[in-house]
């Protein structure tokens, strides 16, 4: 390959700040691998998670991050069909059409660099085939990386994980990048009541752009469940989705969901919640979300189609914009809780 450096953003230490510095690329393209250079990225809050070692002990430090940016193929591998040089494309982690190729081999400082197949906070990305979807080359750059992840994710907890239907009584806990376009959808589906609920006014009223029809602020309600009845009636709402991850919030939105609804969680819990599991054995439905279960092959042309129709609004969402060398205060931000998504100009 002609690019043999490029800059990044690596993780050396859990709990530590990102390095920015020049890794070393590999030689050549392995069977089913492009290379993209990566112009766009947004900050997912799984990034958080893994810089802190929410998981457990991280095993493969040194590493790269990231896995939603806008991109454009450079370079493509043995083998690739679904895209090629000079294609525009989103990248994303749950796996789309093409290769799932190995996992590249970079260097830094004389020693393996560890990736997965996409990261993102990086100029240039070695990438499985099916990590990547071809978007048209007008698309917004702002906003087009959130069709990597918090996008698609809000379309498939709407369709695949929560299923919701028209008339629908619909709760979400956390109006950050995901919640907002679940809001966003659930409204576009025809659910009614939407009601979402977060800690801070500049979110809650951000949802109620994007379709919210209700709003509670949680710190505001001595009784975030009996202001959910209030609004649904004593039976609760239908369904509810909860993206914080934090324990309480998952054991609240578990409570106040209909005796035949479904509570979907889909943010990452840094700790156990503790849940009376008698209800799903009367048809009560707890489940974790998985991306939504989403499709990228499939889904990111749809969204792309209902954003040039006018349908949906991704725009909004992004809030701040950061270059690569100040990561760091991009995190920072972000863990504040105060920003909607916020995009890292890489490139």
């Amino acid at each position: 390959m002609d690019i043999k450096t490029a800059k990044a953003a690596i993780l050396v230490e859990s709990g530590k700040p990102l390095i920015v510095d020049e890794f070393t690329l590999p030689d050549t393209l392995e069977h089913g691998q492009v290379l993209a250079h990566v112009h766009t990225s947004s900050i997912c809050g799984a990034q958080i998670n893994e810089i802190d070692a929410v998981k457990g002990v991280d095993k493969f430090l040194p590493h790269l991050l990231g896995h939603e940016a806008l991109a454009t193929i450079v370079e493509t591998g043995p083998g690739v069909v679904s895209c090629k040089q000079g294609d525009t494309v989103v990248m994303h982690w749950r796996p789309g059409k093409g290769i799932q190729s190995n996992t590249p081999a970079y260097s830094w400082r004389g020693k393996r660099l560890n990736a997965g197949w996409v990261t993102t906070f990086n100029e240039y990305a070695v990438v499985s085939e099916n990590r990547v979807t071809p978007v048209p080359a007008t698309i917004d750059r702002t906003s087009a990386p959130l069709l990597g992840c918090a996008v698609t994710t809000a379309l498939g907890v709407v369709n695949n994980d929560a299923q919701i239907a028209i008339g629908e009584a619909v709760v979400v806990f956390g109006v950050g990048g995901v919640g907002l376009n679940i809001v966003q959808f659930a409204a576009m589906v025809g659910a009614w009541p939407v009601i979402a609920i977060d800690r801070l006014d500049n979110k809650l009223a951000m949802a109620k752009d994007f379709g919210a029809t209700h709003t509670i602020n949680s710190e505001a309600v001595k009784d975030v469940a009996a202001e959910v009845r209030a609004i649904t009636g004593v039976d609760g709402p239908d369904k509810v989705v909860e993206t914080t991850g934090v324990k309480n919030l998952i054991e609240l939105a578990y409570e106040i969901t209909a005796k035949k609804g479904r509570c979907i969680l889909v943010g990452v819990p840094r700790e156990k919640a503790e849940i009376y599991t008698l209800p799903l054995h009367f048809e009560k439905v707890l489940k974790g979300s998985e991306g939504g279960q989403c499709q990228p092959a499939r889904d990111i042309p749809r969204l792309v189609r209902l954003s040039d129709a006018g349908k949906v609004s991704y725009r909004g969402i992004v809030t701040h914009e950061f270059a690569l060398d100040n990561v760091n205060d991009a995190l920072d931000l972000m863990r504040s809780g105060t920003s909607g998504r916020i995009l890292l100009n890489i490139s």
